[in-house]
Order: C-alpha cells, then structure tokens, then sequence
C-alpha cells in the first residue's frame, strides 16, 4: 500500500495492492468510516459533489473499481467477478480501518463500517454481505443490479435488456449504447433534473473507456453471477448487519433495478427507504443525497 496526503487539509490518496489488481482509493473527512460505491462506469471522481456535504460527519472512502481508471488489472484478459469486487471491498475496509484506528489494534473490537451502494455498486455491497459477514454494519443498498432477486420471468427479462445493451456496444461503442441505458434505467436526458452548481462530468476518453470496461466486463459478472437470494438473506440475519433497500423517487415503478429493491425489502421484510431523484440521484442531488445518508447513518 501506499498513501499520499493530497491537497486538502483531510483527505489522503493511495493505491492497495489486492490479488489480480491495484485499487486507487481516497479517504476524506473524520468520524465513523462510509464507504461509496459508486453506479456504472463511476470512479471515485464521480463523487466530487456529493464527498464534501458528508466529511463533517463520517470518514469517507471512495475508490475506482477494479479495472476503471487508475485502478489496474494484473491480467487485463482476465474476467472480473462480482466475487473480485467484494473480496475487494473487504480488502479496502480492513486498510481504512488500519488508517482511522478503528481496526482493533488499539485493545478495542473493530467497528464495522458503513456502505452505500448505488447499482452496481449495490449489488458490491450486497455481495460483501454474504462473503464477508460482520466487515458492514450498515448497507443501504440504492437499486441494486441484481437480477436474481427477481422472480424468474422477470430476472430473464432483466438479463435480456443487460445482454442487449451489451450487444449494442459491441455493435457501435459506449456511444450506441447509451440510449439503450437510459431506457434500461427510466432516464429521459431531455427532462433530467439536477442540482444547480454540480462539477462538470464531459465524456472524457477515461470515461468513455470506463464505460466500455463496465459495458463490456462488468455486465457479464452481474448476469452470470450466482449469489442466491436465500443465501443473501441468511448472510443478513446471521451478520446482524442493517440492510436498507433504497429507490429513487422519481424512478418509474417498471424499471428492473426499482424492482430489484423492492424484491429486496420483501426478502428481508423490510421497506424500502426513498432518495431524491431517480437511479442517479446521488451524482444529480448530492446535496440531498449527503442529507438523506445522515439521517439514515447519522451517530
């Protein structure tokens, strides 16, 4: 591992070696550490708005998934999993806890952490759930894309839309298959709404290149992962850890991952909680995303 202190007074970057890959990562802020993991091609950049509402409150932990921007991969040729991400995760947790002292090695008994998953990164968190129980205390788990929650009619239909985006990508690039998405995800770019004064996110070459990867690799871990539904609910109760299923309240009703929530909340018997906006609400309103994650994760 190794560690910089960047520019801001509270906030460090550093890169951790971990098995197949190198992940980049950032902590910023004090208090109990959260970590963001972030939807589709975002990297720990795609948070820049939402960091600095939550620093005041938690140790922040962001990072670029394995195989996204300045995150490599040891063998490039190599599939990545859902398992990886997790294992991943963990491995990241234990080494923010190493830099906060929350690990234990002071006498007391580590302090599980905090997770807020959008996506895919949701679908992540609820994969560290059940091969890392006891790593999180708290999930909120944003949509996840996690087709076996769905019966199945519904989870091939879901597969089906992922296998076509991906189809269109390999047809005409990230540029094709973008219409594809946004119809995938119940986002209408002509009536998006957003929180005035956000940082400008252009379609760089990094990100178009991390849209392929995510396009091209990434959904093939969600479609052909084998995370059981049952299995996940036994991890949640043998864990204790506190799962939130979480929609956007502008989402529509008929959009996969909205159901993937919902399918969720019924398997733990719970209900979900709402955030503002649609699937990307927390890049489009950070401000009331940074609200509604304190006062669900608040001390």
């Amino acid at each position: 591992m190794t560690a910089t202190t960047a520019s801001e007074s509270t906030a460090t970057e550093g890169t951790l070696t971990v098995p197949g890959a190198t992940l980049h990562y950032r902590l910023a802020g004090s208090g109990p550490v959260l970590l963001l993991s972030q939807s589709g091609e975002g990297d720990a950049d795609r948070t820049v708005d939402l960091v600095p509402h939550l620093t005041d409150t938690f140790t922040v932990v962001t990072y670029d998934r394995r195989g996204l921007s300045r995150s490599t991969l040891d063998d490039p040729a190599r599939p990545v999993t859902m398992a990886d991400h997790a294992d991943d995760i963990a491995l990241l947790l234990a080494e923010a806890a190493r830099i906060t002292g929350t690990d234990g090695t002071g006498g007391a008994a580590p302090e599980p952490a905090l997770m807020a998953g959008f996506s895919m990164g949701a679908a992540i968190g609820l994969q560290v759930l059940a091969r890392h129980p006891g790593v999180l205390g708290t999930l909120i788990a944003h949509e996840p894309v996690m087709p076996n929650l769905l019966p199945p009619a519904d989870r091939d239909e879901h597969v089906a839309e992922l296998r076509a985006i991906q189809a269109a990508h390999a047809t005409g690039g990230a540029m094709a298959a973008f219409p594809a998405i946004a119809r995938h995800l119940g986002i209408d770019p002509r009536h998006d709404t957003t929180e005035e004064g956000l940082t400008p996110q252009p379609m760089t070459p990094r990100r178009v290149a991390n849209f392929d990867f995510f396009i091209g690799t990434e959904f093939t871990a969600v479609t052909t992962d084998g995370l059981d539904p049952a299995e996940l609910a036994a991890a949640a109760r043998r864990s204790g850890t506190r799962v939130l299923p979480a929609t956007g309240r502008t989402t529509r009703p008929d959009v996969h991952t909205y159901r993937c929530a919902l399918a969720l909340a019924g398997l733990l018997g719970t209900e979900p909680v709402a955030f503002p906006g649609g699937h990307n609400g927390n890049t489009a309103f950070p401000r009331a995303t940074a609200r509604t994650l304190k006062a669900l994760l608040g001390r």
